[in-house]
């Protein structure tokens, strides 16, 4: 089992995505994006969260079994590594979309979309905290 995502600023919309995940195999492999990856997706004022203390945190969860940080703005060279047995994405994330899919069903493996936890953003948080910052020193 494979996922791989930034996991900045970890919130609960991750943690049922991660259990869910957990439930498709035995073993649940978390690769992260590295800082400089993140940067070069989100922008330069991310990540929030340096990739060791992502790494961390997400190691400490009792449904992920590994976490490995990748430098490349997707991990298809590690996927082409490992060649796991389920590849799984968030629901925003169509199946065909998803990064290495065809190498790990080339494989006799399985490609899911997991639903997407509405309510919960990295993004959508930041922006929270940022009004609030902003309106706390009006």
């Amino acid at each position: 089992m494979f996922t791989n995502g930034c996991f900045d600023l970890l919130h609960p919309g991750h943690v049922r995505y991660l259990r869910a995940a957990r439930r498709l195999g035995d073993v649940l492999v978390v690769a992260i994006n590295s800082d400089r990856s993140v940067r070069r997706i989100k922008g330069p004022q991310r990540p929030i969260v340096s990739e060791r203390d992502r790494a961390e945190v997400l190691a400490a969860l009792e449904m992920v079994d590994f976490v490995t940080i990748f430098d490349d703005d997707t991990p298809l060279a590690l996927i082409e590594r490992i060649v796991p047995d389920v590849l799984v994405k968030g629901g925003d994330w169509p199946v065909h979309a998803i990064v290495g899919g065809e190498i790990v069903r080339a494989h006799g493996g399985s490609v899911r979309s997991l639903p997407f936890a509405r309510g919960y953003s990295t993004s959508a948080l930041l922006e929270r905290i940022v009004r609030q910052a902003q309106g706390a020193r009006s």
